[in-house]
């Protein structure tokens, strides 16, 4: 439930500065649903980069 009402939110917000900014229905309904999309996938890679640096630092030898 907390994810669905997240991404309802996330929706809104989106819809609603690209509507201000352009003043257009169309527009903030189409950056609304394409810029969650895209940031679902830029999530994922950034988690996936995350992790194999944490991976990384937690197999580095200690330093003195």
């Amino acid at each position: 439930m907390k994810t669905l009402t997240f991404a309802l939110t996330h929706f809104s917000v989106a819809f609603c500065v690209a509507y201000l900014l352009t003043g257009s229905i169309w527009v903030g309904g189409l950056l609304a649903l394409i810029e969650p999309a895209i940031n679902t996938v830029a999530y994922a890679i950034h988690e996936k980069i995350w992790e194999s640096r944490a991976q990384r630092n937690r197999h580095a030898p200690l330093s003195a």
